[in-house]
C-alpha cells in the first residue's frame, strides 16, 4: 500500500510526527493494520516519504497509549487485546466517564438533555429492528455527547482514546451479553432524569460508573456461563 504524503518546505519534525501519528492510529482503528502487525519503520518511510525520525517519534507516543507494542530484538507491532483488556478498559472508563458526567452537568443545556433523550429512543428503535451496530453507534453518541461537556479537556481527551480502545478490542474479542443493551437504554433514562433534576455531582457520579460497572458485571455473568474468562 502506498500512502506518499507531501508537506511544505517548512513543516518541521512535530508536525510530521503528528501526521505518522494519525496514519498509524487511523490505520489501526479502521482495522487495515490488525492486531499483531508488524510496523516497519524503513518501510513506512518509503511508502510516505517522511523519515525515520517522525516515525520513531510517533510510535512512542501510540506505545505510550496502548496501541502497538515495542518489543526488542523484534520491532514495532499493534499490540493484541484480549477480553482481560476490555475488563480493565471498561473500569477505567467506569471511573473517568462517572467523574466527567459529573463535570458536565451543569455545562448540559436543556438543548443537550433532548438530544441525549432522541439518541436513547433511537437505541429502543435499534433494538426493536434487531440492529446492534446501529445501537453500538448510538450508544457511543449518547456518552460522548454528555462526557464532551465537561470542562476539563485533557479528561475528555482521555476518555476519547480509552473508548476508541473499547471499540477496537470490541470488534476482536468482545460479544455483548443478552439482556443488557434493554437494561442500558434505561439506565441512561435513569441518568438523564439525573442530569435534568440538577442532582448533586457525587449522585451523578456514581449513577454513571455504576451504568459502566453494570455493564462489566453482566458480561462477565455471561463468559462465565459460556465456560470463558474476562480477567
Amino acid at each position: 500500500m502506498s500512502f506518499v504524503v507531501k508537506l511544505g518546505d517548512g513543516e518541521g519534525v512535530a508536525t510530521r510526527t503528528e501526521v505518522c501519528y494519525d496514519l498509524l492510529k487511523g490505520r489501526i482503528l479502521d482495522g487495515t493494520y490488525g492486531p499483531g502487525h508488524r510496523l516497519v519503520i524503513d518501510q513506512l518511510g518509503r511508502e510516505t516519504n517522511i523519515s525515520t525520525i517522525p516515525w520513531r517519534e510517533s510510535m512512542r507516543r501510540l506505545e505510550a497509549e496502548g496501541w502497538i507494542e515495542i518489543i526488542p530484538n523484534v520491532g514495532a507491532r499493534v499490540a493484541t487485546f484480549d477480553a482481560g483488556e476490555w475488563t480493565r478498559t471498561m473500569r477505567l472508563l467506569a471511573r473517568l466517564e462517572g467523574l466527567a458526567t459529573a463535570l458536565a452537568a451543569e455545562e448540559l443545556t436543556a438543548q443537550d438533555l433532548a438530544d441525549a433523550r432522541r439518541i436513547n429512543g433511537e437505541m429502543s428503535e435499534a433494538l426493536a429492528d434487531f440492529d446492534p451496530l446501529r445501537f453500538s453507534q448510538l450508544n457511543r453518541q449518547f456518552h460522548t455527547m454528555i462526557f464532551h461537556r465537561a470542562p476539563d479537556k485533557h479528561l475528555v481527551a482521555l476518555l476519547d482514546n480509552e473508548w476508541a480502545r473499547l471499540d477496537f478490542i470490541r470488534r476482536s474479542a468482545f460479544t455483548h451479553a443478552p439482556g443488557r443493551a434493554v437494561q442500558s437504554v434505561a439506565e441512561h433514562a435513569a441518568l438523564l432524569d439525573l442530569l435534568e433534576a440538577r442532582a448533586d455531582a457525587d449522585t451523578i457520579e456514581t449513577a454513571a460508573r455504576r451504568h459502566k460497572l453494570n455493564t462489566l458485571d453482566a458480561v462477565t455473568r455471561h463468559a462465565v456461563a459460556l465456560g470463558n474468562a474476562l480477567a
